[in-house]
Parts: C-alpha cells; sequence; structure tokens
C-alpha cells in the first residue's frame, strides 16, 4: 500500500471513528455542561430540579415561535435560541414526563389557530404577518397555562415563569391569597391595571380582593396579605386574629409615612392615612412599627432631582433606602437567593420587644447609622439636603422586615367581640349572617405562625423597583415578597428561581464614577449654594440702607463708607464668581463618563481596523526581515 492510499485510508477510519464517537458519547453526554458565566446563568437552579424530578403526570409544553418573522428581529432570534435551550435542559432532565414540541404558526394554518385558541399573543410585525413567541402547557387532565409573549427582556424571570408553569400543571389548584389594602395600585384582580407586583401575584396565585369595610374574610385563604391596611374596629381585628391563629400565615406591610397613600397630594394631606401601624398586636407579638419615619446615608438610593431650570440629576436621597443582599441573613429561605438590593421610601423602623417570648428574625435591616426622620416631614417632598438637615445619627441598626414565627396567643384574651352593625339596614343584615357563620373563637395557635412584617407599604410601587419604560425591575421588591409567599404557601423550591441574574451586565466602572462624581458634586455644590444665599442676604442688607433703584444706579455708594462700598463691590463679584462655578460644576458632573463614553466608542470603531493594520504591518516586517536575511 503506499503511503497515499494509507493516509486516506487512516483519514477515513478516524473520520468514522470521531462519528461514531459522537453518536455514541452525545446522548450519555448530554446534560453534561460547564458553565462558566459568573451567575451561573446557563445552569439549571436545584428548584427547577426538584420540580422536573417530582412530577406526578406527564406535562406538555408547546413552543411556539414564528421563525420567519423572528429572523427581522436579532433580540428575539437570539431569545428563542435561549428558549430552546432552556428547554432542551428541562427534557434532559424530566424525562419522558416532559414532552415538549415547537410549532411554527403561519398565516392560515392550523398551527395559527392553536395559537390563537391558546391565548398567544399575535405582535404586528413590518413584513404584514405576525409574530407569535410564547410557551402552552398542558397536563393530563386539560388544565392549560399560557406565557402570552416570551419578552426578550424579562430573560432573568424566563427560568422562574418555566418552573412555576410545570409546577402548576403538576399541582393545578393555585393557593388562595386574601389582599386588604388602601393602596390604589393594590385594588382588584391583578388581570387589568394596578401594580407589577400585584400583576405578578396574580400569575401565580388566586386572589380575592377584601374590601376596607369586610365583615368576613374570604374562606379557604391561604395567605392573608396586608397593605397599609385600613383602621379595623375590634370585629375585624378579630377576624384578622383567629385567621392567624388558625392559618398562622400573613404578610404584612405598614408605613409611618406611606408616600403613596391615596390622595397624595399636598391639597388632601388633612384626609389621606399616612400611617398604619399593627395595632393590638403588635402588643402580643412583641413588636410595634415606629412614630418617626427612617432615613440612612449609607444605603440611600440613587434618584432622579430637580437641578432648577428643567434640570434634573442623579442623588442619592436618604430617605429612600436600598438595602443591599449584605443587609440581610443569607440562610432564610426569603432572602438567601435575593442577589439585588431591596428598595423602601420612607419607611418606619420596627422596634422588638426583648422580653417578648415570641420567635423573630431580622430578614433585612438599615444601615450602621440610621436617623429618624419626622413622619409628618418624610411624607412630604422632603429634599436630601433638607433630610440632612434633620439627620441625626443612631449608632445602631435598625430592622425594616422581621419574620415572626411560632405558637401565638390571641389579641381578645376575653374572647370573641360584638361586631359593629351598619346604619343601612341591608348591610346591617350581612354583618348579622356573617356573624353568625364566624367560627368559634380560638385563643392559641393551632399551627405555628409564619408572619413577615415589613415597615414599608411603599416597596410595592413601581416607581421603587421597575424600571417603567422597559417594565423590567432592577430590584428585588417583587422577589423579596413573591419568596415570602412561596414559602408561606408551601412552594419554596421556586425560591432560587425568581431572583437569578440577567445576563445583561451592568456598567459598573461607570456606576462608580457616578457615584464619586455625585459625591464631589453634591459637597462642593451645597457648600457653593450656602455662599451664594449668605453673599446674597448681605447684599439685600446694603440694599435697604440705600435708595429703593439705587442698586444700579450708584445712589447707594452715597451712603455707605468706604469699607462698605468695597465689600459691596466684593458681594457682586462673589456672586458672579459663585454662580460661574456652580455652571462648572454641573458641567464637569458628567465629564468623566463622557470621556470613557468616547474612548469606548473609539476603540469599538476603530479598535479593530487598528489591529489588523498592526497585524499586517508585523507579517510585512517579518517577510522584509526575512528577504533581507
Amino acid at each position: 500500500m503506499s503511503s497515499r492510499t494509507y493516509l486516506a485510508a487512516a483519514t477515513a477510519l478516524i473520520a468514522v471513528i470521531f462519528v461514531a464517537a459522537t453518536l455514541i458519547v452525545q446522548p450519555l453526554l448530554r446534560t453534561a455542561r460547564i458553565d462558566f458565566t459568573e451567575n451561573s446563568l446557563f445552569t439549571l437552579s436545584k428548584g427547577t430540579k426538584s420540580v422536573l424530578t417530582e412530577l406526578e403526570e406527564p406535562v406538555d409544553l408547546t413552543f411556539v415561535y414564528t421563525r420567519r418573522v423572528g429572523q427581522e428581529f436579532p433580540a428575539v432570534r437570539a431569545y428563542a435560541t435561549r428558549v430552546r435551550e432552556l428547554l432542551d435542559a428541562y427534557k434532559a432532565v424530566a424525562g419522558p414526563d416532559l414532552r415538549i414540541r415547537e410549532i411554527d404558526p403561519e398565516p392560515f394554518s392550523e398551527a395559527e389557530d392553536e395559537a390563537l385558541a391558546a391565548g398567544i399573543t399575535a405582535v404586528n410585525s413590518d413584513s404584514g404577518d405576525p409574530l407569535y413567541f410564547g410557551l402552552i402547557g398542558q397536563n393530563t387532565v386539560d388544565d392549560q397555562r399560557v406565557i402570552p409573549f416570551l419578552a426578550p427582556e424579562q430573560e432573568e424571570t424566563l427560568e422562574y415563569d418555566l418552573t412555576r408553569m410545570i409546577a402548576r400543571l403538576n399541582r393545578p389548584e393555585p393557593p388562595k391569597v386574601g389582599v386588604l389594602s388602601t393602596l390604589q395600585g393594590m385594588s382588584g384582580t391583578g388581570d387589568t391595571g394596578g401594580y407589577t407586583f400585584l400583576q405578578e401575584l396574580a400569575k401565580g396565585y388566586e386572589l380575592e380582593p377584601i374590601d376596607e369595610d369586610f365583615f368576613s374574610l374570604p374562606e379557604d385563604m391561604d395567605v392573608l396579605m396586608m397593605v397599609h391596611p385600613p383602621e379595623m374596629n375590634d370585629w375585624q381585628l378579630w377576624l384578622v386574629d383567629q385567621f392567624i391563629l388558625r392559618k398562622g400565615r400573613a404578610i404584612i406591610l405598614v408605613d409611618a409615612a406611606a408616600k403613596t397613600s391615596r390622595g397624595s397630594d399636598l391639597a388632601s394631606m388633612a384626609g389621606r392615612q399616612v400611617r398604619s401601624d399593627l395595632g393590638p398586636f403588635g402588643d402580643v407579638w412583641g413588636l410595634h412599627l415606629s412614630e418617626e419615619a427612617l432615613a440612612d446615608t449609607e444605603s440611600a438610593l440613587p434618584i432622579q432631582a430637580p437641578a432648577g431650570e428643567g434640570r434634573t440629576n442623579v442623588i442619592r436621597h436618604p430617605l429612600y433606602l436600598s438595602a443591599t443582599p449584605s443587609l440581610m441573613p443569607t440562610r432564610s429561605l426569603i432572602t438567601a437567593d435575593l442577589s439585588r438590593s431591596v428598595n423602601f421610601g420612607a419607611p418606619g423602623g420596627l422596634l422588638l420587644d426583648a422580653e417578648s417570648p415570641i420567635d423573630k428574625e431580622v430578614l433585612i435591616q438599615t444601615g450602621p447609622a440610621p436617623s429618624w426622620i419626622p413622619a409628618d416631614e418624610a411624607v412630604t417632598d422632603l429634599s436630601a439636603p433638607e433630610t440632612l438637615q434633620l439627620y441625626s445619627p443612631l449608632g445602631e441598626a435598625v430592622p425594616l422586615a422581621v419574620r415572626v414565627h411560632g405558637a401565638l396567643v390571641s389579641v381578645f384574651a376575653d374572647g370573641r367581640p360584638e361586631p359593629d352593625m351598619p346604619d343601612d339596614p341591608v348591610l346591617a343584615e350581612l354583618a348579622r349572617a356573617a356573624a353568625e357563620e364566624a367560627l368559634p373563637h380560638v385563643s392559641s395557635s393551632e399551627r405555628d405562625a409564619e408572619i413577615l412584617v415589613v415597615s414599608d407599604a411603599d416597596m410595592v410601587d413601581d416607581g421603587l423597583y421597575v424600571n417603567l419604560s422597559s417594565a423590567t425591575a432592577f430590584a428585588d421588591n417583587g422577589a423579596f415578597l413573591m419568596n415570602a409567599l412561596d414559602v408561606l404557601s408551601g412552594d419554596a423550591g421556586l425560591l432560587s428561581l425568581r431572583a437569578r441574574a440577567s445576563s445583561r451586565r451592568p456598567m459598573t466602572r461607570v456606576e462608580a464614577m457616578r457615584d464619586d462624581a455625585q459625591e464631589r458634586f453634591f459637597d462642593e455644590q451645597a457648600r457653593l449654594e450656602d455662599k451664594l444665599v449668605e453673599s446674597q442676604s448681605r447684599l439685600e442688607q446694603l440694599q435697604q440702607r440705600g435708595t429703593s433703584d439705587g442698586f444700579f444706579s450708584g445712589d447707594i455708594e452715597a451712603t455707605l463708607t468706604e469699607d462698605e462700598r468695597l465689600e459691596l463691590a466684593r458681594l457682586r463679584q462673589d456672586i458672579i464668581d459663585t454662580r460661574s462655578r456652580l455652571r462648572a460644576i454641573e458641567r464637569d458632573f458628567r465629564r468623566e463618563i463622557d470621556g470613557l463614553e468616547g474612548w469606548l466608542k473609539f476603540i469599538n470603531i476603530f479598535g479593530g481596523p487598528i489591529l489588523v493594520a498592526l497585524l499586517a504591518g508585523l507579517v510585512w516586517w517579518r517577510r522584509r526581515q526575512r528577504g533581507i536575511a
């Protein structure tokens, strides 16, 4: 055999061995992968694996994607690949209990009819044909759940949404959550309107709104959620007390200075309910809400603030707190998987009674040196400088969220109170019927209680944690509360999914530069503004000694001494110089960031061509050197 024939045969044999090995090894290593991303973005969490391995019946998933239309949108095309990869990973873990198929709903096809019947959203495109991009889930008893549209900007919740769909199909009956709130955004069932948190809540739970003048609580309620609740009479308090003793599951958001309370304009301040608290439950649980609000310079949240003349600046406002994961326990199921901060707006503080026998766990707290701010001041549009003027460090952290757990006793030691009968005869009859149907009074817990108490109701407002332009969360407010609901409703396997980080990476260097510039800008601006106010005040004093119109005419000069005339000239120049410096500071505020942006643009545009030119020059030089040699 010639060497050429031998080489061809060996090459063919190696190719055959490679293909055969690939076909044999691929099924064995299908689930094996190495994930080098910082937050393990492409690794299934323990919660997902637990749900998939505990499927009690087969679940069918249908991935609906219009390929031809999707190719027109790079973000959608890339996200479709991400969804397919995730579905393949699910299938590898679940095995035959998870059946996955993909349909391409071309116009006027049976696939399009199936997508529309299931509720998949048809998104208009430039080509005229709609884009379908969603998921349909179904179990063996024809219970169906749908993700109408897989928005690429919602990538961080993809695994949670998908795993929750499968978990709900595996156990179709969702927990029932009763919602009692005076906040407008927390009213309704979450199907249309309301806060983003309420809409997310409605996706995984059956919501039961509770009227402020309720005579009874919903039957078969699994969790009671009170967000800035109204003032309740004894009968209503007894109903809440009895639910907690029987079911023991509640989430309570109270507030010392609720900025989002109904009628938030200053004109209706007298009619606002700006405070809600634990009432008589605080004495029994050994937990009270402070009378004052809290500010914290260490965890101050960057917000947009007016800078005059229609401009705004990003400043850190001590009344808006951003509690990072470092201020939360890592062992709690509710906070362990949170990767971003939880934001608060003028929260109160939770005061723990050291002598109380009830077990309590602090889940979120302030930094080490917060300050009390009067609630009537905090509820107004108090600026950051005005807040700092009222700031007096406490020297110790204050709890913002506390978990109460264990056996409890009734607030009503003397038994059931008599209901307050309304004047309206129809409502009075309803109240009497509700009182007759009420269960007998119990004086202690029938099961250990699990209660989450948070000292801020504003945290559910979209403005504190949702990017309104992209409808994506930039903080874990919603994840924190939903984690608590998952724990309280017994669905804790989803906790590790809800707060998974996005694959979009933040510009940490730019954020650090902005914070540094902001600190320098704020300090110098405050100093110059104080100097300007002082100079203008002295100038007005000198003007009062002259004639009413003598400031620019020179009449004032005749009434002043030589020293006062020199001071007047100096004040005028100081005012001009101070105003000029303030304008220069505003220009300098973004100079470093703009410079970095310019360099990044230069590198992105010209970096590649310059690198290629340098490599070509190096190759040309090496060849020339060899030619000379």
